[in-house]
């Protein structure tokens, strides 16, 4: 059974993308599993070194202030740039409609926790930790966000922050600012559009 097989339903000359509540949570959840697998896997038959995590606050001071400046440049891009506007929300309302208040905890901890570990923990450092690697990581990790060839733009926005994350792991050699960057950009990013949409 496919992960995504309750297929929702659609309206006369409308495609309803509108996933379910469940749908969303197990997504996040296989998707986490799956890159921390791959994480795992790809230390252990490389022998290369992750990037450390380690508590420090300054570091930690370094990653919410990244986190919460994205989460607010993104609210303000998404209100001038028509092209992004649309298509990050057709992302968001496929991703962000069905969740509750409380998802968004895990919208911030599951991919933050995850694709931190992939992209900035693993591959940037197997790929050499340099220029090239943060190129060839940010533009994999903006990739993945791109649901359909509409969304350009959106994985742009997403391709900027990734470098954004993987220029701050390479600048603290420390993996947690880039976790707490993404995880409150996440959270703060729903918390936003929620409050947006409750609005109109």
């Amino acid at each position: 059974m496919s992960l995504f097989s309750q297929a929702p339903q659609q309206t006369p000359g409308k495609k309803d993308q509108t996933l379910s509540r469940s749908q969303v949570t197990i997504a996040m959840a296989v998707t986490a599993m799956i890159f921390l697998g791959i994480s795992k896997g790809w230390v252990y038959l490389t022998g290369i070194p992750m990037v450390p995590l380690n508590w420090q606050p300054e570091h930690a001071a370094i990653g919410a202030g990244i986190g919460i400046g994205v989460a607010l440049l993104s609210s303000l891009i998404y209100e001038i740039w028509e092209s992004y506007r649309i298509a990050a929300q057709e992302y968001l309302e496929m991703v962000l409609r069905p969740l509750e208040a409380i998802d968004l905890v895990w919208l911030g901890l599951l991919p933050g926790l995850s694709e931190e570990m992939l992209f900035r923990g693993v591959a940037l450092p197997a790929l050499g930790m340099n220029g090239i690697a943060l190129i060839i990581t940010s533009i994999v990790f903006g990739a993945l966000h791109m649901t359909s060839t509409k969304h350009l733009s959106y994985t742009v926005w997403a391709i900027a922050v990734g470098m954004m994350l993987g220029a701050v792991t390479m600048y603290t050699g420390n993996l947690l600012s880039a976790i707490i960057a993404h995880i409150l950009t996440n959270s703060l990013s729903g918390i936003i559009w929620k409050y947006k949409q409750s609005k109109n």
